[in-house]
């Protein structure tokens, strides 16, 4: 049964990461008319046929999604009764640059997790996210006066931060929140068994996202065809990493329809980097 999506509501940033793989599959990205509303009203009607206590959505995916805080909006307003509720949990991600109060109370008001994404220490984060470090903790800032607490985090683990471990751990030990590591992967990526050492040594100190069918790049095992179906340009995928992979079908196909997909792999690697191998 599916019980999470992604859903990318547009393929734009206002920033230019260094490492970004979406940009690395620019070409693969074919910007098309996509019905977020008629996707909603499937997860709905979904959530309702099958009994789902919980179904998570995740308005994440290959930009920036506070460029369509307007859109964004208007999706997360068509589905308050069901985040009001709690049968509905959904998040997104945000480089920080575009949040004020008035978006963070809105999402404070309506459930909605919004997390940050930032790579630890200024040196590292700004290498390869564009020398944004001080006005990304200026807006945590910002989040924590809002919430009476510090967001959700999310730090992509590339060589640098191998290298200094202990120095990007000791930063988020500052917060006091959940910390999702992320696996650089593409061109300046690393191995999955660097990363997943470097998260034994984390989860010592922090309160670290792992574990479960998800992704392999978070530290859990793999959910491609199970729970991880990426929505994006009018299409489906099987997550975030395939969308160089043929797509499963257009976006308005009904949610049990995804059911049928069946994977038979080790779960503990990346699908993507087996077809690679």
């Amino acid at each position: 049964m599916v019980n999470r999506v992604c859903i990318s509501i547009n393929n734009r940033c206002n920033l230019n990461c260094k490492y970004c793989h979406f940009h690395e599959k620019k070409d693969s990205i074919k910007t098309d008319e996509m019905d977020v509303v008629a996707i909603l009203d499937n997860i709905r009607e979904y959530i309702e046929n099958n009994g789902i206590d919980v179904f998570k959505i995740g308005f994440v995916g290959n930009g920036e999604p506070l460029l369509e805080y307007d859109f964004l909006k208007e999706y997360i307003l068509h589905i308050s009764d069901y985040l009001a509720d709690g049968r509905i949990a959904a998040y997104s991600i945000t480089n920080g640059l575009l949040v004020d109060e008035s978006k963070l109370q809105f999402f404070k008001e309506h459930n909605v997790n919004l997390g940050f994404s930032i790579d630890g220490i200024s040196s590292i984060h700004d290498t390869y996210r564009c020398n944004t470090h001080a006005k990304v903790m200026e807006k945590i800032e910002l989040y924590r006066k809002v919430n009476s607490k510090y967001p959700s985090m999310n730090c992509t683990v590339g060589k640098e931060i191998l290298e200094k471990a202990d120095d990007t751990i000791e930063f988020f030990q500052q917060f006091n929140t959940r910390v999702t590591f992320s696996r650089m992967i593409g061109q300046y990526g690393i191995t999955l068994n660097e990363f997943n050492e470097f998260l034994k040594k984390a989860i010592q100190k922090l309160n670290v996202r792992t574990g479960g069918y998800d992704c392999t790049m978070y530290g859990g095992l793999c959910g491609a065809g199970m729970n991880n179906f990426f929505y994006a340009n009018g299409k489906i995928y099987l997550c975030g990493n395939c969308i160089d992979l043929p797509a499963l079908g257009v976006s308005s196909m009904p949610i049990h329809e995804l059911e049928k997909v069946s994977l038979v792999f080790d779960r503990t690697q990346c699908y993507k980097e087996t077809l690679c191998e």
